[in-house]
Order: structure tokens, then sequence, then C-alpha cells
């Protein structure tokens, strides 16, 4: 089995809305994507021969997902009262409602989708909150 690996990483506050601790308050995080697709054999022909999928090509859709998180508020829908959304957006905030909460662990499968309507063949997404501590959504 032949494996690519490439990430993305992308800055964004967010919350969890009826958790008890500190994760309750609006905070950032340098979130790190780390995408590894998988394949049994190698293209066998063409201009992309002997490669799973074109690096550019796997970067190019890790980057412009990583991108349409990027410096925004991401909360999940109904978390926050419509008076309060109201006034964030009259102050011009970038807000991104989710139908989850924005949890490492529904990033990683949400981007683990996202990328498979891609067509490419994902095999597993790791979203790091920090350097050191991740969930990863796998086929497998």
């Amino acid at each position: 089995m032949y494996q690519l690996e490439t990430q993305a990483s992308f800055d964004s506050a967010h919350f969890l809305a009826g958790y008890n601790g500190k994760c309750a308050n609006i905070h950032g995080h340098r979130w790190t994507v780390k995408v590894t697709v998988a394949a049994e054999n190698l293209i066998e022909s063409g201009e992309k021969r002997s490669m799973v999928i074109d690096f550019g090509d796997l970067k190019r859709s890790v980057r412009a997902l990583a991108d349409s998180y990027d410096h925004a508020l991401i909360i999940e829908r109904g978390s926050l009262r419509e008076k309060t959304l109201r006034a964030l957006c009259e102050e011009g905030f970038r807000l991104i409602e989710l139908p989850y909460r924005p949890t490492a662990e529904n990033f990683s499968r949400a981007f683990f989708e996202a990328l498979r309507s891609e067509g490419l063949p994902v095999t597993s997404v790791a979203v790091y909150e920090t350097p050191d501590n991740c969930a990863v959504y796998s086929e497998v």
C-alpha cells in the first residue's frame, strides 16, 4: 500500500457550548490538518504515471479546505443567542456555523468526508488542536 501525507494549518476560535471547563470560553487554536491518502497501485500511464496522486492536487485541496476555516469564529448552530449572532455580524466578524460541536473529533470526520467527496483516496485525517493533541478519523 502506498501512502502520501500532507498537512495545512489554519487559525480560528471556537468554544464548546454546554461544556463544564475552560473550553466553554471562546479561545483560539492553530489547527493543523494532516491528511493521508493511499492506493494499492500507482497510476499506470500519462503525466501522473508512477504516482498515487499528484502532490500539487492533494496540497491544493487540503489547503483550500483549511483556508475556508481560517480566521473565523466557528460555532455550533444554536449555541449563541440570535441577538449575539446579530451583534457579531454587525461588527463584521467572520462566523462559521456548523451543525455539530466544533471539536477536533468532529472536524477530523468532516474534513475526511469533504476530501473524499472530491474524489481523493483519503484513508485518514488527523486534526491537531495543539502540537501534542489530535483526533483522527479513518475508514478503518
